[in-house]
């Protein structure tokens, strides 16, 4: 028995390898993966990103097929350097510097060598694939642009970074995820999800058949189609009137808060960052310092907000009871508020009224109510809370919501603010020192969209919807209560009568009668705001900067807007112009006022813009 205890023991010890070489091979499918990563290759299937359309059902960008070269670089054997290179189009340093890359990546996972090759190259390349071990190309979907126009609302889409991949374990090296605009805010919706193909490799390093006969493959499911709330025939117009200026044009639905257009000048074409042209032009585009066409100023750019936000101190005027509707104010040229302090104004008929204060832009009357707002309070610092609150419940002072990844809050000063501005040697500051606020002059700073918005309230008579740019995922409209909640600002309905009428009277009889479009009440307001800026640390004033808000019609309207043009002289100089054709393109189609439009589209401000580099002075040039 004794001699047979060692044959039986060496029976048993290979009968349990057998039974476990058994459950390794044929039951335990963690081996499968193992063997995957040295005999079957896993190819991604990248699903078609979602379609952008605007409001009215026109695509705006589709998809476009392109191929990636990618390596594991443990998997790549010798090959001819020189000959992969010039396949590729590279430098052969350069094809070494995209290898050691993909090393520090990770050795065992896929890297992107070239990116997105044409059609034509890749029917030239695959064919010789064979001869790269390690190498294969990968099949991705890149933008494809039915429109030139939209890049700011748009965004783009670019391989994710090394800092993007360890944030979120979704993406990979060589992943492409949406940059800026509706790519970046609605990523996860657009990117779809990915699937996965497991093929079984021979010598040659191609794929002879699907592993396992599919088994663990995974299908991509297509990215969501999104319904923009753009126009996109607007929005092209826009950017086709401000050609040559510099600012923005931001126009709402009131009824709803959805933004009809969205327009940055300069801008560029999105489709010149497709492509392997892409980094090249992304490049010019981003040291472009003196365009800056990346710049939203739609949604970045803070201005004074000048002469239309006379409608607003107006309507907290009226709140506070200040002021009577037929109460006359005389404007002698100004306002001369203290010794040898005095705020200017135009020539205009007076005494005036609130109705024709706001249709003249009179500086002399909206300063007067102003200052008796503040100072019908105990203190200043009372009196500009309470005057802060109420402009803050139009949605200044703050980013409002939007669903847009870039904004500014722009400036709406509080007692704080002021009292460290006067701080010394007591916080001994009164109206007066706070007076330009009233003609939108002060320190109060807005963004094109801000005062587009609270022109929706005005249009509404006191409420708004937050502006938002998404319509519907999927033709499934967006349920967000951030969106659907109404806001109501801090002034009683009835207040807006006398100042909506001020403003269609700004097209009767007021500052604006040249820009009248017969068949269409506007009401509107025009402004100009100084413009200061630092050349070599020396405060200079420049060309003043032309801004315009508006709605229309005045009973049940469509569309309200802000347009701001940078260096335009006056109000209803360029803002104006624009402003009219805006709402006579939205609500008529056809334009009738082709003098406007002529004018606009003839002129440039290009030389204006060139004057602080060029040291010429600031005159206006009829």
């Amino acid at each position: 028995m004794r001699k047979l205890l060692p044959i039986i023991l060496v029976s048993f010890a290979a009968f349990l390898f057998l039974i476990r070489l058994f459950y390794l091979q044929v039951l335990d499918e963690s081996f499968d993966e193992v063997s995957t990563n040295i005999s079957v290759r896993k190819v991604y299937d990248y699903p078609q990103r979602g379609y952008i359309y605007d409001r009215n059902g026109k695509l705006m960008v589709g998809n476009q097929p392109a191929y990636d070269v990618m390596a594991v670089p443990q998997e790549v054997k010798d090959f001819d350097t020189l000959e992969l290179a010039s396949l590729l189009k590279l430098t052969p340093e350069r094809l070494k510097i995209q290898l050691e890359k993909a090393w520090r990546y990770s050795p065992r996972l896929s890297s992107v060598i070239t990116p997105q090759l044409t059609k034509k190259e890749y029917a030239v390349l695959q064919e010789r694939m064979h001869k790269y071990q390690g190498f294969y190309i990968q099949k991705r979907s890149l933008r494809d642009y039915t429109i030139n126009h939209s890049a700011n609302i748009l965004g783009y889409i670019a391989e994710v970074g090394d800092r993007e991949i360890s944030q979120n374990s979704y993406y990979q090296s060589g992943d492409l995820k949406g940059k800026q605009g509706v790519e970046e805010q609605y990523e996860e919706a657009l990117r779809g999800e990915r699937g996965v193909k497991h093929y079984l490799r021979d010598i040659h390093n191609k794929n002879i058949k699907p592993f396992k006969e599919g088994k663990f493959d995974t299908l991509p499911k297509k990215g969501s189609d999104l319904h923009l709330t753009i126009d996109a025939e607007l929005q092209a117009y826009g950017e086709k009137l401000m050609k040559g200026k510099r600012g923005g044009i931001v126009a709402i639905e009131p009824s709803s808060g959805e933004i009809l257009s969205l327009i940055t000048a300069p801008s560029y074409d999105p489709d010149i960052l497709v492509g392997r042209k892409r980094s090249k032009n992304f490049t010019e585009l981003y040291y472009d310092t003196i365009h800056k066409p990346l710049y939203n100023r739609a949604l970045q750019a803070i201005y004074a907000p000048g002469s239309p936000f006379k409608a607003l101190t107006g309507l907290v005027a009226l709140q506070e009871e200040v002021v009577g509707l037929e109460e006359s104010f005389r404007c002698n040229g100004g306002y001369t508020y203290a010794r040898g302090v005095r705020m200017g104004c135009h020539n205009h008929p007076s005494p005036v009224q609130m109705v024709t204060g706001i249709a003249h832009s009179c500086n002399s009357y909206f300063a007067q109510i102003y200052r008796r707002t503040i100072e019908k309070y105990d203190t200043p610092q009372k009196g500009i809370d309470v005057w802060r609150g109420h402009m803050a419940s139009f949605g200044l002072g703050d980013y409002l919501g939007y669903d847009l990844p870039v904004g500014r809050a722009g400036l709406l000063p509080n007692s704080d603010y002021y009292n460290k501005a006067y701080s010394y040697p007591t916080y001994n500051w009164y109206a007066s020192a706070t007076l330009s606020n009233a003609i939108g002059q002060g320190e109060v700073l807005t963004t094109p969209i801000q005062l587009a918005n609270a022109t929706a309230a005005i249009a509404n008579k006191g409420w708004f919807y937050r502006p938002h740019i998404i319509k519907s995922i999927d033709d499934k409209p967006v349920d967000n209560e951030k969106y659907t909640t109404k806001q109501v600002t801090t002034i009683d309905k009835e207040h807006f009568e006398p100042i909506i009428q001020g403003m269609h009277d700004v097209y009767n009889y007021g500052t604006a009668t040249f820009l009248r479009v017969p068949g269409i009440e506007v009401c509107g307001k025009t402004g100009t705001s100084e413009n200061y800026v630092k050349i070599d640390g020396e405060r200079m004033q420049l060309t003043d900067h032309s801004i315009f808000i508006a709605f229309a019609p005045k009973d049940n309207p469509k569309i309200a807007l802000a347009v701001f043009v940078e260096n335009g002289y006056w109000g209803s100089r360029y803002a104006g112009r624009i402003s009219t054709l805006m709402i006579e393109k939205y609500l008529k189609d056809n334009i009738e006022r082709k003098d406007l439009e002529n004018w606009i589209l003839s002129h440039t401000l290009e030389d204006e813009y060139a004057k602080p580099y060029s040291g010429e002075p600031f005159k206006i040039n009829q």
